[in-house]
């Protein structure tokens, strides 16, 4: 089992943007002193709910300041990039770490981002698979053209190639989908990609996810050894405390007043309804599907979440205090008290 952490960079309440991506910095460096396989980064952009803009660049920081750690995207919003220009920055972050870079991409959400960057609605709605797959030919081949209804260019020469990393296995970055339905399900499947499931599904959920990207994956003619060694990511939450009353507490005094001010604050491009959650609840939600409690009770989520989906890979958000000094502490107890109980 391999357990990392997932970093948000979140802005709690009365926190500057320093202080969080300071936070999440810090949250990397002693996930490698810890013991954990990885950390994992996520992407936002124009609201508090996460401050980084730019995965790939945090990425590029992490990877130059660890030595064993492996750093992902959790993820990298595809519709607001060029294909092409997100896989030569994963191309040289995969040939300058000696393969430790996971390149994690998304749709991302139906936000002004959109807008902004210029995809519009439609990279949101029907661009993503095009996008994935320029994306993948770049990461794969060494030469690229394009005749797509988004991307047309003339054949063009991939450099970087990835292929060719000293201390890498001979192909490029590991990529990853980030599936939230059954229809983005089938398309990493088909590909045989595997899945970053996210951390507001339950076990029953997940098992049904891996199952259908089974399903689908041997349709489409990959072998068993591949689709038994996919690889998903399950993203999650981990609180650890001597009781496990006392992680509960820690998180439903500080996640709720972040996600109320972080959800609020997106905006999306053409005025569509937003269903918001409720912040109460989804912490509380949180707290019962993830490990949040004792070390013991942590170790035996993890497993119990393990054997019922298949899932071997964590992404395990540790900043939900909002303190950085309680995060490191956080992340060091999961390494030396969580992770040797797993085996």
């Amino acid at each position: 089992m391999r357990v990392g952490a997932f970093v948000l960079a979140a802005q709690f309440p009365g926190q500057g943007q320093g202080e969080a991506l300071h936070r999440a910095v810090r949250t990397a460096e002693v996930a490698e002193e810890a013991g954990l396989d990885s950390v994992w980064l996520a992407e936002h952009h124009f609201v508090p709910y996460g401050v980084c803009p730019s995965a790939v660049t945090l990425a590029a920081l992490l990877l130059g300041r660890t030595r064993r750690l492996r750093v992902g995207t959790a993820v990298s919003v595809l519709p607001n990039t060029h294909p092409v220009a997100l896989g030569e920055q994963a191309a040289l972050l995969h040939l300058t770490s000696g393969g430790r870079f996971s390149l994690g991409v998304g749709r991302g959400g139906p936000w002004v981002d959109l807008e902004v960057f210029g995809g519009g609605a439609d990279a949101y709605e029907n661009g993503f698979p095009e996008s994935l797959d320029l994306l993948r030919r770049w990461l794969t081949e060494a030469r690229v053209g394009a005749r797509g209804e988004r991307y047309g260019f003339r054949e063009v020469a991939v450099v970087p190639r990835p292929s060719e990393a000293l201390d890498g296995d001979g192909t490029g970055p590991e990529v990853i989908v980030a599936c939230t339905s059954p229809a983005s399900v089938r398309l990493a499947a088909e590909r045989g990609l595997p899945m970053l499931l996210g951390m507001h599904s339950g076990d029953e959920d997940k098992a049904a996810m891996v199952a259908l990207w089974r399903r689908t994956a041997l349709a489409a003619g990959h072998s068993q050894e591949r689709v038994a060694g996919a690889g998903h990511v399950s993203a999650g939450v981990c609180q650890l405390a001597d009781r496990s009353a006392d992680a509960r507490e820690v998180l439903l005094k500080s996640m709720p007043g972040w996600l109320k001010q972080g959800l609020d604050a997106h905006v999306t491009v053409d005025g569509r309804a937003r269903a918001m959650r409720d912040p109460v609840a989804y912490t509380e939600l949180l707290c019962d599907l993830h490990p949040v409690g004792t070390p013991k009770r942590a170790a035996d989520r993890l497993a119990a979440t393990s054997e019922r989906t298949g899932i071997t890979r964590f992404a395990l958000l540790s900043e939900g205090s909002g303190d950085l000094a309680a995060t490191e502490e956080n992340v060091r107890r999961l390494g030396a008290e969580v992770l040797p109980r797993l085996g």
